[in-house]
């Protein structure tokens, strides 16, 4: 469809800085609540004013997370095509800039949808099953974290305060950890619960762990951070994603670095399959094991073997998700 005007949005907690652009001509500039019912509003009366059809528009706007949940709402409520790009892409594809300000990022945002809306990514509602998942995983981190803490200021402090103040201590920390740990339980009821009452998330669940090294976490980290694998069809994008995609570094006659991954990646996705790659090396029988001590043994380094590790497990996930089967040695 073609795009008739660009909606830039630059997105905070309690506002949207909003740029209508059409062509080159900026139509109009607003600050509005970010609500739902606002967003509604301010796009209908929007369009009723300029003529428009919001269905010829483009909405772009920065990915900040829970913070574009009233926007996706709106969006989908009116048919608007919305697009929602990574920050990072934004800020370093629009040149270099002094200072910063709502207002100018979100003309900055407009004229980024017009200039390369032929790579636009329109945004797909998850499904409320991988939604709630999602929520849920959240949650569950933020509960590990603390509980994390808690735990190390039981353990670190009992020599470095006097006995009876870290009993008292000790005894409130330990009601806390233990609610805690209750709180974690039933967030992971709750999300097998899920998965097991959705055929699509329980039949991927089952071919993933089938993966040698993947387990029950990993695979739901698979599936979430894919929307099902609807997000990512190919196993070098989701490489890329997860930062364990190897790059060419070089420049000229001079730079001659080896290749190597990159910087920017998701940390949680590169933390499990680096678990993973791990506990394959340390196992006795593994058809990975045996290659990775014939790399070693050839004078590889291990970090660039279990980097290589990693690769062919998120190989293997979309090998077995294309073919919908249990993993065996023949898969390619």
């Amino acid at each position: 469809m073609e795009n008739n005007c660009f909606i830039g949005i630059d997105v905070s907690k309690n506002k949207l800085d909003i740029c209508v652009l059409q062509g080159k001509e900026v139509l109009q500039e607003d600050v509005i609540d970010n609500t739902p019912s606002a967003i509604h509003r301010f796009l209908v009366d929007m369009a009723e004013k300029r003529g428009l059809d919001l269905c010829s528009c483009l909405v772009c706007a920065e990915h900040t997370g829970n913070y574009t949940y009233p926007l996706t709402l709106a969006c989908r409520d009116l048919g608007c095509r919305l697009w929602l790009e990574n920050p990072a892409q934004l800020k370093y594809s629009s040149g270099v800039h002094r200072g910063k300000n709502d207002r100018v990022d979100a003309r900055r945002i407009a004229l980024y949808a017009s200039r390369f809306n032929d790579k636009a990514m329109l945004y797909h509602e998850l499904t409320p099953e991988l939604e709630r998942v999602k929520q849920l995983r959240q949650e569950r981190s933020l509960y590990r974290s603390d509980l994390s803490k808690y735990k190390g200021q039981l353990s670190d402090q009992k020599n470095f305060m006097e006995s009876t103040v870290y009993k008292a201590k000790a005894i409130r920390l330990k009601h806390v950890i233990k609610e805690l740990e209750k709180m974690i339980d039933v967030v992971e009821r709750e999300i097998t619960g899920i998965i097991d009452s959705c055929d699509v998330l329980k039949r991927q669940m089952k071919i993933i762990t089938s993966v040698e090294g993947i387990g029950r976490e990993t695979a739901l980290c698979f599936i979430v951070e894919t929307a099902a694998f609807t997000r990512f069809t190919d196993s070098r994008k989701f490489a890329c994603h997860a930062g364990i995609a190897p790059f060419q570094y070089t420049s000229g006659s001079s730079v001659r670095s080896r290749n190597r991954v990159s910087r920017r990646a998701n940390k949680q996705v590169k933390t499990l399959l680096h678990m993973a790659a791990l506990s394959i090396t340390r196992k006795k029988k593994s058809e990975l094991k045996v290659y990775y001590k014939r790399k070693v043994e050839e004078g590889k380094n291990k970090m660039t073997v279990i980097n290589a590790i990693r690769a062919k497990l998120v190989a293997r996930v979309f090998a077995v998700i294309r073919k919908n089967d249990i993993y065996s040695i023949n898969f390619t």
